[in-house]
């Protein structure tokens, strides 16, 4: 669709009180610790061998029944507790249920289930907190950003999960990564590496539309494999990844019927890093256009519901980054037709982004000598 044909906003706000319950949700959710994975599921009795054995029955996946041991009969303080947990995640799985609703950004059950398991192993432990964890970034970042926002825009759907490594992750022990996401028991495959023989950096389900889960890097070549030791794994590098990793903040995901304590990428950096994706997918046109749009949208409300001033987080923008910038000030014109204020502050911005000619150069090249490509295809 061609941007001179948008008649409408690019988002509303939520009103205060859908906003409030969201908060509520994320905030018991955070303060939860451990989440069950799949449905709610309830408590059964065995006792075929003699002796009573509580289990908790759920569906980990749709058509997928599994039962996990909980205690033996009798042991009441930890069977209450397991009465407890469930009963929040009954009320969890309602309110998600009514937030998507009222138009929350919500991922699908499988994606619930990889951020689960994530956040159980720690993997996901908040950036504000120090722990150091793995970033939300991609599509289901914007989608978190927005439900914390409280802005309503048209729905985001992703088949990705990506996940973010600014530094080495602040772990107790190298935890295996594949483990991790087996244990989802959704069966994921690695994705072989490109070119032939360098060692996976994603994992998917089969079928064309197959969850697919990429773990990603700062690094000025992309594509470049980079070993992570403390999740037993690689990454693959994208340029500019440390600006936009720098200082997460703690957020959450709706998924499935769960709300799962993540980080996320700062919201201003994540709309400068989007626009320079935009710039940079030139053989990706579709691609493009949605990082173009979520860019211009986490922008409008920032500006309009925020008072974020746009200017003060491009001091930070790498030089290099700039000139791709600048080339976007077009399509943002015709997409911002509704959020003058928003567009106004754009042109303001990269309008006065004079960087010294000097610092330009030595940032445009990476530490091997070549100039950083651009950005890849990425959800």
């Amino acid at each position: 669709m061609d941007d001179s044909t948008l008649a409408t906003p690019l988002y509303q706000p939520h009103a205060l009180a859908f906003r409030t319950q969201y908060a509520e949700l994320k905030e018991r959710s955070a303060a939860a610790g451990p989440l069950l994975p799949g449905t709610p599921g309830l408590l059964v009795l065995r006792a075929g061998t003699g002796y009573g054995y509580w289990y908790r029955r759920y569906y980990s996946a749709p058509g997928q029944e599994v039962e996990d041991y909980v205690c033996k009969d009798g042991d009441e303080e930890v069977l209450a507790a397991a009465r407890d947990r469930i009963a929040f995640a009954d009320w969890a799985m309602r309110q998600v249920r009514d937030l998507r609703k009222l138009q929350f950004q919500v991922a699908d059950k499988a994606t619930a289930r990889v951020l689960v398991e994530l956040h159980n192993t720690g993997l996901l432990a908040g950036g504000v907190a120090g722990a150091g964890g793995l970033v939300v970034v991609g599509t289901l970042g914007y989608m978190a950003w927005l439900n914390e926002l409280g802005a309503r825009a048209v729905s985001a759907s992703t088949q990705d999960v990506d996940l973010a490594r600014r530094q080495d992750l602040k772990l107790a022990a190298p935890r295996s990564f594949l483990q991790a996401v087996e244990a989802t028991k959704l069966r994921f495959f690695p994705v072989p590496g490109m070119p032939h023989g360098l060692p996976p950096t994603a994992m998917k389900r089969s079928g064309a539309e197959g969850l697919r889960i990429d773990v990603l890097a700062h690094g000025d070549v992309l594509g470049r494999v980079v070993p992570v030791p403390e999740l037993e794994w690689h990454a693959q590098a994208i340029p500019f990844y440390d600006y936009l990793l720098h200082e997460p903040r703690d957020a959450a995901v709706l998924a499935g019927g769960h709300c799962i304590p993540v980080p996320l990428a700062a919201p201003e950096r994540f709309v400068w890093h989007k626009l320079y994706s935009s710039a940079a997918r030139t053989g990706f046109p579709e691609k493009a256009r949605k990082d173009l749009v979520q860019a211009a949208t986490l922008a409008a409300v920032l500006v309009e519901q925020d008072d974020a001033v746009l200017s003060e987080s491009l001091a930070d923008v790498p030089v290099a980054m700039l000139a791709s910038l600048r080339t976007r000030l077009v399509p943002l014109r015709r997409l911002l037709a509704k959020h003058p204020q928003v567009l106004e502050q754009f042109e303001l911005a990269l309008g006065r982004a004079k960087p010294d000619t000097a610092r330009a150069r030595r940032a445009a090249v990476s530490p091997s000598g070549r100039t950083p490509r651009a950005a890849r295809r990425r959800s």
